[in-house]
């Protein structure tokens, strides 16, 4: 075990000024300066293969640690104020309905019923996400996470979160905290599992690394401190020679802002002493907020071309000027982050650019003040709507990244409101050719059925052909399913024009906890032959709505398209 307090960049970095260049599209005309931190894994060791630690016993009760996860998420819900319209919306189907391919491996993922059976009690959001590397993979979720091979065997699991961290220096790291993201990477063969801690006063990354290629294997286990301040809503990147991080920081009292951290990932894949590296961006600052909202994505590197050295590692945000943040353009925000791991490191942070996008509107028409905003069949009460999550200023979990090596790719998206009152799933493609974004397509699915579509996450797969996955469901006859759609490269510009498929149809419907839906979905692509999409998402079935030690369940599915081989 060896333990390292943390120590800034007074110690043995070179401290390099955060440098805000505002484009003179930006609301504010300023530049604002703050310092990177630089220090040192607070902890790290080596834990025993996963497959071989012991579970631990059921929890009696609800820990104190869990509190933050429960509750409602901080921070306020934004007020719609009417259809603003939406400019990129696609309202049908295409034609060929049947060109989107049937899934190929499509089997039963963890649930809610895993989380009562391990600690006697139900969570809500269930944040599923996953990771597939050449013969594993590995799903984690709130609170649980396992390891499946590719035709759906479980390996191990479901073990909670804490019990990777057994024995750890840093006890936080061994409760099952929450908002969990597991990640390959493919150009290392290690499997990264994360989680964040909620006891405080001092709060940490927990970041696990496999020591080889094999996920029941043993990790290289960290704690990176985020200081005083709750790193909530974690999101993970793989870059060439940095694990990034952002986060959602909600201070002791009314502080706010977004944390970027870039943590030294050929320290951490041999189980050395690694370094982190911090910026904070003030969300109290008005200029600000309106640049960075409740989140910016990490880029996270998919397919075999590694970027260019020394290209900055893209940052996106989004924002909506009916969101209430100050942004005066519907845009897409690029930062960009740069890292060099030398003896006297340097990292700087700065936007690069606003990227204007057509007309969207992510504040969906809920009762003044509440979250619950989208109906299900045979509820009545509008306080069991599922959670859209859109009015948080963020595009959703991925932003995939590719080097196509004449230019490079970055996808994402997010919810909105396609048509009144009706949610679709806004998705971008941003190109950054010679160091310089642009917004090369964008577009709205939402096919003119009344059917609800959000919670989404897409990726490319070789050829760039794109493949978005999301939630579905309508006060009618649709309970809470598992979709997907596709383009080909060539097709045209915005539109997902093979139809839709479907992963699993829901049965039941959501009726206890609180009306939180996902937060957060994974579309990923198989390393092996960098065609499959690989999908994971939740869903209700009949015996989850009727069972109180049931709930949702989710459901993982691969599938390729047609033009890749």
């Amino acid at each position: 075990m060896r333990i390292n307090k943390p120590i800034f960049a007074i110690a043995f970095a070179t401290l390099v000024s955060l440098t805000i260049l505002l484009p003179t599209s930006a609301t504010a005309q300023a530049t604002r300066a703050a310092s990177p931190k630089f220090s040192n894994a607070v902890a790290f060791d080596v834990s025993p293969a996963l497959r071989n630690l012991p579970p631990r016993g059921k929890s009696t009760g609800l820990p104190s640690n869990l509190v933050q996860e429960i509750r409602p998420e901080r921070g306020p819900v934004a007020v719609d104020h009417g259809f603003s319209g939406d400019t990129a919306v696609q309202l049908s189907q295409p034609t060929a309905v049947s060109a989107i391919p049937a899934t190929l491996a499509n089997f039963e993922g963890l649930s809610n019923q895993d989380n009562f059976n391990t600690f006697g009690f139900r969570v809500n959001p269930g944040d599923p996400n996953g990771a597939v590397g050449p013969n594993h993979y590995v799903e984690m979720i709130n609170l649980v996470f396992g390891v499946y091979s590719k035709t759906g065997t479980l390996l191990v699991g479901p073990v909670d979160t804490g019990t990777l961290w057994s024995g750890f220096a840093i006890p936080d790291c061994t409760d099952p905290s929450g908002d969990p993201v597991v990640l390959y990477d493919q150009f290392m063969d290690r499997w990264l599992l994360s989680q964040f801690t909620t006891r405080g006063p001092t709060y940490y990354n927990c970041v696990a690394v496999s020591t080889t290629g094999d996920p029941t294997g043993s990790y290289f286990r960290y704690a990176f401190t985020t200081g005083v301040n709750f790193p909530d809503y974690p999101k993970y990147g793989v870059w060439t020679d940095s694990y990034v991080i952002t986060t959602r920081e909600f201070g002791p009292t009314t502080e706010y802002g977004i944390g970027v951290y870039a943590l030294e990932k050929n320290k951490m894949i041999n189980g050395q002493s690694a370094r982190s590296v911090r910026f904070f961006i003030d969300g109290n600052d008005p200029s600000l907020l309106p640049l960075v909202g409740d989140g910016l994505l990490p880029a996270n590197i998919d397919g075999k071309q590694k970027p260019m050295t020394d290209a900055a590692i893209p940052l996106v945000g989004t924002q909506d000027d009916g969101a209430g943040y100050g942004g005066t353009f519907d845009a897409l925000n690029i930062w960009d982050l740069l890292v060099k791991w030398r003896s006297t490191p340097i990292a700087t942070l700065s936007l690069n650019t606003q990227l204007p996008t057509a007309a969207f509107d992510s504040i969906f028409p809920c009762s003044p003040g509440s979250r619950d905003c989208l109906p299900q069949p045979g509820i009545v009460n509008p306080a069991q709507y599922l959670d859209i999550l859109s009015y948080r200023q963020r595009p959703t979990w991925r932003l995939a990244y590719r080097n196509f090596k004449a230019y490079e790719a970055l996808v994402t998206n997010q919810s909105v409101e396609a048509s009144p009152g009706v949610a679709g799933v806004r998705w971008y493609e941003i190109r950054r050719t010679a160091g310089s974004y642009s917004l090369f397509q964008q577009g709205t699915f939402a096919p003119g059925d009344g059917v609800h579509r959000w919670m989404g996450s897409i990726a490319e797969d070789k050829n760039g052909d794109m493949a978005l996955g999301y939630s579905v469901v309508n006060g009618v006859d649709v309970f809470p399913g598992i979709r997907y759609t596709g383009r080909l490269a060539g097709d045209p510009a915005g539109q997902m024009t093979l139809g839709e498929g479907v992963v699993i149809d829901g049965s039941g419907v959501q009726t206890t906890l609180n009306s939180r839906w996902g937060d957060y979905t994974s579309m990923n692509i198989d390393p092996v032959d960098d065609c499959t999409f690989w999908y994971v998402n939740e869903y209700y079935t009949a015996a989850g709505q009727a069972s109180s030690a049931a709930g949702w369940q989710t459901r993982i599915a691969s599938f390729k398209l047609p033009s890749c081989q």
